[in-house]
């Protein structure tokens, strides 16, 4: 073996065909050809005399010998990032390119101004933002940090508790005058409720009142759906009255386009959370974005 041909740039870029399972996803994601991916690997299986990938027209899958040069490769680079970031100091940490991830609506309404917010702070770091309701496999899709709402699976990322979201629920004032205003949980019975498919147990409503009382709710749902935007203008058409997080519908509270409805009662809480690839959360960068929305996210409407 010529240990000279074993690059970092070889290195890399077996790692993440790797971890993604696709050459072609791992050449847009460095902003190469895929005919440079692919002559990096064999370069590198050159260098090391052993076949590392097994590749077919619709697959890439390691080979016993290439899972065990995965591990080494990967706290090789591990290493070398460390260092880097460490002799620039400063500078290795306001530079450099982070992916992150958040839900499409979420992502669009609130989350991308803190990332201009941040990006204000930190000109020279530069943000790749994925906007998907899919849950992400960080590692294969080279997601650094990911923002999730809602209960999580278990998982070997790291997690952060960024705080919880109380839903509330609203509806437009016209379908209010026109169907009446409900009172209690149990007058739900006789209103038309947009029911999100996308969520669990989403058939029923557990209310609690000011005394702790939880109060269980039924309801007609003529109208299903598996978005939250779809909602919105649901609720904004005035087809019924839908459970929703205050930052998906706080600018049509604010000009009272629709009305908060059953207002002594509260919903259960959603948890917002923050994971993190292990192997990124020492990244210097990645930690300034960490901390910079966990000291920010309270500032989206209803979470705290």
């Amino acid at each position: 073996m010529n240990r000279s041909d074993v690059t970092l740039e070889r290195m890399r870029s077996f790692v993440r065909v790797a971890e993604r399972g696709s050459l072609s996803a791992v050449a847009r994601e460095f902003g190469l050809g895929q005919s440079t991916i692919t002559r990096h690997l064999r370069e590198l299986e050159d260098a090391v005399g052993v076949a590392l990938l097994n590749r077919t027209t619709r697959s890439v899958t390691l080979t016993e010998l290439g899972r065990r040069y995965l591990i080494s490769s990967t706290e090789i680079l591990r290493l070398v990032d460390e260092a880097n970031e460490e002799m620039r100091g400063d500078l290795g940490a306001s530079a450099g390119i982070i992916r992150v991830s958040c839900s499409a609506f979420f992502g669009v309404m609130h989350f991308c101004r803190l990332i201009f917010a941040f990006q204000d702070k930190y000109p020279d770091i530069r943000v790749d933002l994925v906007l998907t309701d899919e849950r992400l496999d960080l590692v294969r899709d080279g997601v650094d940090l990911a923002i999730q709402i809602g209960q999580l699976a278990q998982s070997e990322m790291k997690l952060r508790p960024l705080g919880k979201a109380t839903p509330i629920l609203v509806a437009s004032g016209r379908y209010l005058e026109r169907n009446g205003r409900p009172a209690r949980p149990e007058d739900l019975a006789v209103h038309e409720v947009i029911r999100k498919t996308n969520i669990a147990k989403s058939n029923q409503l557990s209310l609690t009142d000011r005394a702790g009382r939880t109060h269980v709710a039924t309801f007609r749902d003529r109208f299903r759906v598996d978005h939250g935007l779809a909602a919105r203008e649901a609720i904004i058409a005035g087809r019924g009255i839908s459970p929703v997080p205050r930052w998906l519908v706080d600018d049509l509270l604010a000009s009272a386009e629709l009305e908060i409805v059953l207002p002594n009662y509260t919903l259960p809480a959603v948890p917002l959370s923050m994971l993190i690839v292990p192997e990124r959360a020492s990244v210097a960068r990645v930690r300034l974005l960490k901390d910079f929305i966990a000291e920010n996210i309270s500032s989206i409407p209803g979470v705290a």
